[in-house]
């Protein structure tokens, strides 16, 4: 691929997606010349050490994106404001500065404010993951097929945005930009709730009384061992996500609790078309899913 994209690519956050990221640099090229790493505890950077993903090691942020001509974002969203301050002087004129965050409307509002003048401001979103957590979580094929997401705010540099949009291509991603708001409303029905819904099933599995529960988790089927598989999500990335994307999560719950009800309406009035029809336009949604090969 030639010379790669960044001499220096600082990555703040070391589970899932920071880790996969220094993965596809290590083995792939054309993304970075250097990667640094930064993580919350020295446990997990002595982790990254013995993996050897990483060619140096910063517990302190501010280290890490010295010199850095890319700086991503890649711990929870509700980090972002403490993380963007706590850099936000050491980042150097002409630094890129983006994230993976799941809610796009708060990072725009928790760290755009903080950018420096002279500082590259590009918000995306690989949309990949597993239920996994940690670094030794990642691997390097994770985003082949999948989407990113770019929502840079108005007047970000041209420039800018395309070199994020190939680094994402150069990972293996398909990229697509938009609006902020958008963005959250979609991930709100495709990601958010979905793993909201998750949580409380499992809660609600949970919470049964002894010889019950056992059962339940003895004799699970595939759609409660799939629910089991989404909850076993990192908690504290899901936490943050909810707060973070409240009012779209909120109306896409609502809008589901409605049509929860009307089948609960159909199956207690023997309603057999209407149940029908919603179990055949599950069935189309996932054949549409398998033809866009993402599924």
């Amino acid at each position: 691929m030639g010379e790669p994209l960044f001499r220096r690519l600082a990555l703040l956050g070391f589970g899932l997606i920071g880790s996969s990221v220094a993965r596809v640099a290590r083995e792939r090229g054309g993304l970075a010349a250097e990667v640094v790493a930064n993580a919350r505890t020295e446990a997990t950077l002595e982790r990254v050490r013995e993996l050897g993903i990483a060619d140096r090691c910063e517990i302190d942020p501010a280290r890490a994106v010295e010199g850095a001509d890319c700086v991503m974002l890649c711990a929870p969203v509700g980090a972002y404001a403490a993380l963007a301050q706590a850099i936000a002087p050491h980042l150097r004129p002409g630094c890129i500065l983006t994230d993976v965050g799941s809610t796009k409307q708060s990072v725009i509002r928790d760290v755009g404010p903080l950018v420096p003048e002279g500082v590259h401001f590009v918000p995306a979103h690989p949309v990949a993951g597993t239920e996994y957590s940690g670094p030794d979580a990642g691997f390097s094929t994770l985003f082949d097929g999948r989407w990113c997401l770019l929502t840079p705010p108005p007047g970000t540099d041209a420039a800018a945005v395309e070199k994020v949009a190939e680094f994402w291509r150069r990972c293996g991603s398909m990229v697509s930009s938009m609006e902020p708001s958008h963005h959250d409303r979609v991930l709100a029905i495709v990601s958010h709730l979905p793993h909201l819904i998750a949580f409380t099933i499992c809660g609600t599995a949970d919470d049964l009384e002894g010889e019950s529960r056992q059962q339940v988790l003895q004799f699970a089927a595939s759609g409660f061992r799939d629910f089991t598989r989404i909850a076993a999500s990192d908690p504290v990335m899901w936490r943050d996500v909810f707060l973070n994307n409240r009012e779209a999560l909120l109306e896409m719950l609502a809008r589901f609790t409605e049509d929860a009800q009307a089948m609960a309406r159909a199956v207690r009035w023997g309603d057999a078309d209407y149940i029908e029809d919603r179990i055949l336009r599950g069935r189309k949604i996932r054949r549409s899913l398998i033809e866009l090969k993402q599924a």
